[in-house]
Parts: C-alpha cells; structure tokens; sequence
C-alpha cells in the first residue's frame, strides 16, 4: 500500500479485513512461531521512539495466549514487511494493531483445528496456555511443535474471531516498553551507531542558497584520503575517518562556486506573500453543509502561522551499500516501501534493485530528512561499488533542508444568532501542501534527486485527502453542532521552500482558530468557555473529555490572578480520530510561560496506558514549543534558523507541569494518540493568554513581538 495509508479504504471486490491485513492479506506476512518457543511478527509500521512495537507486540501476545517475552518484533524492511505505507497520522494501533489482531486470532484457530484433527479433542475443549494446548487431560501440542509445517502460508480470512475485551490479559497494562533498555544503557541501537566492515563518512555540501546551481569546484588537497563525489550540484566527500570527511567538506564548500538568487519572499511580509500567492493557487471546497440563517452579528478574524521545523534531536542518517547492481540502505524512514519506490525513481532503475532496512533514529513528528539523507547516502555509495557509506547530516541540514511545515493563514468568520449562539461558520484556509513523502508522485520528491545533473523536478507538495484526514484544511471543519458550515482552503502552487508534514499538519491553526472564536463568541454572550463548548456539542464522547478535564483542573472555580490566566481548548483529531481536551494555566512575565497543562483524552480501546500518556504528554508539550516559541527565520535566500539558538525550542525549565486522564473504552477501536493533544493545547494556551493579559493572539508564535500587535 503506497498511498496514503489504510485511511484510504478502495473497494477492491475482496472480503474486508481490518487495517493494514486487507492488502497485505497472507498471514505469514505477519507472524512465524519457530521451533524454540519464540514467535516473531513482522509489522511494516516502524518504532519511532512512539512504542509502538512494545504496543504490537502486547495485541500479538494477548491474541495468541502466549507470554509477552515470547514476542520479537521485527524491524520493518522492504521488500520482507508487509506495506503498511507510512507511519503516520496517528494509525500505527490503529491500522496495523487490528491487522495484527486479526491475523493471530486467525493464527490461533488454524492451529486450534489442526491440534484437535490430530488429537480428537473438541476445538471448544482446547485452550492455551503459553503457547501450550491443553484439552481436559493435560497439554496435546503446542505452536512450537507445529512451527515447521507451513501453517500460515495462506490468506487471512474475514471469519476470525478476536478475543473479547474482557478476556485480555496483557493488553491494557503498562507493560515496559521492549525498546529503552539499550536506549537508556547507550546500546549501538540506532542507525547512527551501525558500523560496517571498512565504512566510509560521507558529508554532503550544501549550496548556500535554495535552489543554487553548482557552477565549479577548484581543485585542491583534501585530508586523508577524501574524495569528492559530485553530480551535477550533488556534491559530497568520503572518507574513512570522519574527521576528515568533516574537513574536506568545509574545504570543498569555500572551493564550490554556485549560481544563486532571490528565491523566497520576504519574510516580515509572509502573511501577505500568502494572501497574494492563494490569488493563483488552487482553490477547492471541504465541506458545505446545511444553510446559513439571517445573522444577528457576524464574528471575522484571519489567523497566520510561520514555517515550522522538526528539528529533530539527532541529525538524519543512513548507511548505504552497492553490490552490483543492488543497493541496500540501512534508514529511520517512516515508510520502508514508499522511500524504496522514490529511491527507484531517483536511480532511474526497478524497485526490486533496492533493499531498505528500517533502524532507528532520532524521533520525528513527520517528514522529517530521514528520506532524503536515504538518497545522499546511496549517491555517495554509488561511487564506491562493494563498499558500506555512513551519510550523516550537520545540525545545520537537519534544521535548515528538512521540509518544512508549511506557513499558513486561516480567515474565518461565525455568524452569531440572537442568543449569542453560532448559527453558521465560514472559513479560508491558504496553505502549501502538506506532503512531499515519497512514493506518491510519478517524480521522486527527495532533496537530492533535484541538484543530480538530470534533475527532478520541485512539484508543489499536495494535501491528503480528506478521508486520510486531509492536509491544510485537517480539523478545519468544526465537530461543533452548527447548523452551517462551509470551509474552503486554496493549496498554494509557489513553493519558496519545501513543504511536508509536521505533528497534527493544519490542525494546529485550525482548531486554535475555531476555538478562539468559541472564547470570543462566549465572552459576547456572557458565558463560560466551557458551558459555551457544550452547548454547541451533541457528541457524548466530546461532552465527556470536556467534563472530565473540568474536574481535573477546577475550572469552573478557577480565580483570577493578575498575570496568569487559564484557557481551554477542545478537538477531535481529523474528526475521526481521539478526542483531547486540554486547559493550560500561563503566566505573563518578560514573555508567556506555560506553567500547567491538564489533559483528558479517549482513544478507544487502551493498549498500553503509560504509552498513550507519554503520547499525549509530548503532544501537548510540542504544541506549547510551538506555540511560544518556533518560527523558521530566512532572508530573500536562505533559512536562517539552522541551529537550537536561531530556531529555540521548548527548553526543559520551561516544560509545564502535566496531568493525563485517560477515559478507557475497551470494547470501542484503537484511535491514536500522537497528535491529539498538540493542536488543543495551542487553543488553550491562547485562550490562558486572553485571560492573562486581555488579548487574543493571531499570530503565532505567542511571542512579545507577536502579542503587542494582538486584537483585544
């Protein structure tokens, strides 16, 4: 599956199976019981530092009836893994936990059948226990005993029957996630710690502006043995001793001649650059629903947000290897299949002559550069047939030539009936697209594949579909209970930098812009944020999120403190996924602070608490990064913020205190929980900012700069 995702369900006239299973349909795709009591599964969803091995392995485990230490998970690899796409968009559990689910229920009756056709013991005599089979006089057989017959060499059925949420033992608890131990010990886990028999370091120099062309290189000694690798303005060095691949980039780069111009707009005017570009871009509708009434008073506000950046905490890194004419590339992609696709692209050869083994890397909340630094690798090994490259970025790509997310500006306007109630709502939304990943477009979309001396073309990155949850215009369609909407959103066709997705894509302006105007709204009418919430609401699942991060946080007795302020802020993600209410109390000072955050969420069905609550704590503390802090800095040729002190994140004296409750609905289908809480806590951070100072931000981040030129 190359698109984008399970989201995206096509009817293609077979039984329907859940998740990622439908198309990745044999069972042994997924699992494997061997000889010595282990049992592997081979998901296609990788670890990002999420847990969500941990989390796959516990549904395997439970499903199977056999112990949790019993479960190995497999890196993804491709081809070897099943295509589950990308790991993205919050559907890991979801899309490939109910695959996963499914195929070991199916797993457990086939061997149930075979151990009572061989034993005569009735299936409903049978049961498991640690992988053992036990009919009323004792053990019959186990998975280990039937490992060897080829038992799941064929296609999953829809007829399999998962426990039932009463009868799981290990999913629920907080089981110790598989992945800490050798990360906490300092283990040579991650892609940056592999090293293969004579490696080489390879550094890539960069053009001093976007879209420079390489015009010459003057000839020059390098250190140690470096040599350059070069095509067309792919320029790169190798070494074998890092150090020296270091230097010889930084000479090569003072040597390299290049052809640049003014190619980005200028960026105290950014919001205008927006409005004027959406003149020629393309504009299409998200929804239209019901009819608007006559208006007693219409609310209108436009909301902008800058460029945003990963900045992830470790730079991206790849190791490649040519044998023949084969490349196999050791990568922390989020999609093992989609970045193999690109990669064929870009060498101009069949899919089936590239490897792609997922490692761990620094976590990502999007399209980060792990992809591009995939390519570098592989052009630079190129070069050195049989011989394993090690492609490590500088902190100044990492933050600076990774995609970006894209800026964006949100017009909206509420129509208030004669109670002070929002009648109809209206909206705008002008955004770059929201995805460049690999593997979507008939051209590669790597950042390399378009400096090679036969370039690739930059295309405008494009949006999800709104049944993948959309891109730009994602949460832009209020869950409040108005009786009109329309949303429209105009994907920008100039794209100054490149553009992907980031944690929660255009939800994060979205919902702060529909809530901000539920505060103001409610303010108007002389009411509570939260009652005003619920009156608008006709969703129980939402009504009780909200109830429930009342209750934790005092709100309805909450007093008012000169400087401080608290806010609230409620959403659905993509409106099909968890719900998350967020209050946030700040503190005016020299600048905002946020001092706490209280949380509620649902997420269905709850695999592993402790992880759905690191998830919804580092959503929220991300959004509260975002929304006091980051912004992408550039002049008319260059990014600017290419470092922590240019492009500052949330430091760990400025973390808020947290609090999650999670409201646990077993019998109910995994949603995910990675973006719910980001988006709801910007909200909450500007309504906390309103009640602080008397202001309701419009521009993020909520910076002194930004504040003074607020609306009251």
């Amino acid at each position: 599956m190359s698109g984008f995702g399970a989201a995206l369900r096509v009817d293609d006239g077979k039984p329907r199976l859940p998740g990622s299973l439908h198309a990745n349909r044999r069972l042994s795709q997924w699992l494997a019981f061997h000889a010595d009591g282990r049992v592997t599964i081979t998901p296609g969803k990788v670890e990002l530092g999420q847990g969500i091995l941990t989390t796959l392995s516990q549904i395997a485990a439970d499903e199977l009836d056999v112990d949790f230490c019993r479960v190995t998970a497999r890196p993804a690899a491709a081809p070897g893994s099943p295509d589950e796409a990308v790991t993205s968009g919050s559907l890991s559990t979801q899309d490939s936990g109910g695959a996963l689910r499914h195929a070991c229920a199916a797993a457990r009756a086939i061997f149930t059948q075979v151990v009572a056709q061989r034993t005569g013991v009735p299936v409903e005599s049978i049961t498991i226990e640690d992988g053992i089979f036990h009919g009323p006089a004792g053990p019959i057989g186990s998975y280990w005993e039937l490992a060897d017959q080829a038992l799941l060499d064929c296609e999953a059925t829809p007829d399999a029957v998962p426990k039932p949420a009463a009868a799981r033992r290990i999913a629920g608890t907080s089981v110790a996630r598989i992945d800490l131990p050798d990360k906490v010990f300092g283990a040579a886990r991650y892609v940056h710690d592999l090293r293969l028999p004579g490696m080489l370091q390879a550094r890539m120099v960069r053009p001093p502006a976007r879209r420079a062309v390489l015009v010459a290189v003057r000839d020059g000694a390098l250190p140690g043995d470096a040599q350059v690798v070069r095509d067309g303005s792919f320029l790169a060095v190798l070494a074998t001793a890092e150090w020296d691949a270091e230097a010889a980039a930084a000479r090569l780069a003072a040597r390299a001649s290049w052809d640049e111009r003014d190619t980005l707009p200028e960026q105290a005017l950014l919001a205008d650059w927006l409005r004027d570009a959406a003149t020629r871009g393309e504009r299409s509708d998200v929804a239209r629903e019901g009819n608007a009434a006559p208006a007693a008073r219409t609310l209108s506000r436009s909301f902008f947000r800058p460029y945003l950046a990963h900045a992830s905490v470790a730079p991206s890194c790849a190791v490649a290897r040519w044998d023949g004419e084969t490349v196999t590339v050791w990568t922390h992609t989020q999609g093992p299949y989609n970045l193999r696709a690109d990669l064929a692209k870009a060498l101009r050869c069949a899919p089936d002559k590239v490897v792609v083994q997922h490692r761990e890397g620094a976590g990502c909340y999007g399209h980060n550069g792990a992809d591009d630094v995939a390519l570098d690798a592989v052009l630079a090994a190129r070069a050195v047939p049989g011989i394993p490259v090690r492609m490590l970025w500088s902190r100044a790509e990492e933050v600076g030539w990774s995609p970006f997310s894209p800026a964006m500006l949100v017009d909206v306007e509420a129509d208030l009936d004669a109670a002070g109630n929002i009648a109809a709502w209206r909206s705008h939304i002008i955004s770059n697209g929201h995805s460049s990943r690999p593997g979507r477009a008939p051209e590669p979309t790597l950042l390399s594949a378009a400096m090679l001396a036969e370039p690739f073309p930059v295309k405008p990155s494009i949006n999800p579909p709104m049944a993948a949850g959309g891109g730009a215009p994602r949460n832009g369609v209020p869950l409040y209970a108005f009786l009109a909407k329309q949303v429209e959103t105009t994907r920008l066709l100039e794209m100054p930098v490149r553009t992907s997705a980031l944690r929660g894509l255009g939800a994060t302006i979205n919902v702060w812009a529909i809530e901000s105007l539920l505060d103001e709204a409610a303010a108007l009418a002389g009411t509570d944020p939260l009652e005003y919430r619920l009156r608008h609401l006709d969703d129980p699942r939402a009504v009780a999120v909200l109830a429930r991060v009342a209750a934790m946080s005092n709100w309805r007795e909450r007093s008012r403190r000169e400087g401080w302020g608290m806010g609230l802020g409620f959403a659905r993600y993509k409106n099909t996924g968890a719900w998350a209410a967020v209050v946030a109390e700040v503190e005016a000072r020299e600048r905002v602070y946020c001092r706490r955050l209280w949380i509620a969420g649902d997420v269905g069905e709850v695999v592993n608490p402790d992880g759905v609550v690191n998830q919804f704590e580092g959503g929220a503390i991300h959004g509260t990064s975002v929304a006091l802090r980051e912004e992408v800095r550039f002049d008319r040729r260059r990014i600017l913020s290419d470092s922590w002190e240019e492009f500052p994140i949330l430091r760990f004296s400025e973390v808020p205190k947290v609090a999650v409750d999670i409201i646990a609905r077993p019998d109910q289908p995994f949603l995910g929980a990675g973006e719910a809480s980001m988006a709801p806590t910007i909200a909450a951070i500007a309504g906390g900012i309103h009640q602080a100072l008397g202001v309701r931000p419009r521009a993020l981040p909520f910076t002194p700069s930004n504040l003074a030129k607020a609306d009251p």
